[in-house]
């Protein structure tokens, strides 16, 4: 029934040992698209919208697939890593992602809401925020509205942060006290970013 060398269904693998395991049987590698694809399309259709969303989200796990042996496997977890890679394919986006927030700011809208939770929770966000907050999204410099969204949105930590982007930790700091400034000035003092912790 399985191959040899193949867990059988249920077994839980970490994603380091999923990849390792791709390169010896590339279809392995669909379990780690199954276990982040729903994670990274969330997190891409909220910065581009779903219809860029689904072409990022396929581009970026095939460079996933093909940087599979690149990967370190002394990170279990891969999720920081295929949201680096989402993130490198969004900045081929930039315009249209500026422009999102822009036309995003006229109407007073944070993202589209796709699904019955997030109907909820936009019904109950506050207009007279999203209309400044998307303002302040449509400001930052593209590198710094990285760092900031992988960090509110993704829930990533600066670490993981700094390990997908390849940047030091330091320069998330930076980046990110940058962005929350700006967010911070438009918003008063309300900040809806700075609830992660290191």
């Amino acid at each position: 029934m399985g191959r040899p060398n193949h867990m059988p269904l249920g077994t839980t693998l970490s994603d380091a040992a999923l990849i390792e395991r791709s390169w010896r049987d590339p279809e392995d590698f669909a379990l780690l698209f199954d276990r982040h694809a729903g994670h990274i399309h969330r997190y891409v259709a909220r910065r581009l919208g779903d219809d860029t969303a689904d072409d990022v989200v396929s581009e970026t796990f095939l460079a996933a697939f093909r940087q599979r042996r690149d990967y370190d496997t002394a990170r279990p977890e891969a999720l920081p890593w295929l949201y680096g890679i989402a993130t490198n394919f969004i900045r081929r986006h930039q315009r249209a992602e500026t422009h999102r927030y822009k036309a995003y700011s006229k109407m007073g809208v944070l993202f589209d809401a796709d699904d019955a939770a997030e109907q909820a929770l936009e019904r109950a966000s506050a207009h007279a925020v999203r209309r400044p907050l998307t303002q302040a999204l449509a400001s930052l410099k593209a590198r710094d509205r990285d760092v900031l969204l992988l960090v509110a949105w993704a829930d990533l930590t600066y670490e993981e942060v700094a390990n997908a982007l390849s940047i030091p930790v330091g320069t998330v700091r930076s980046r990110l006290n940058r962005a929350r400034a700006i967010v911070r000035n438009v918003l008063g003092s309300t900040d809806p970013t700075t609830e992660q912790t290191s």
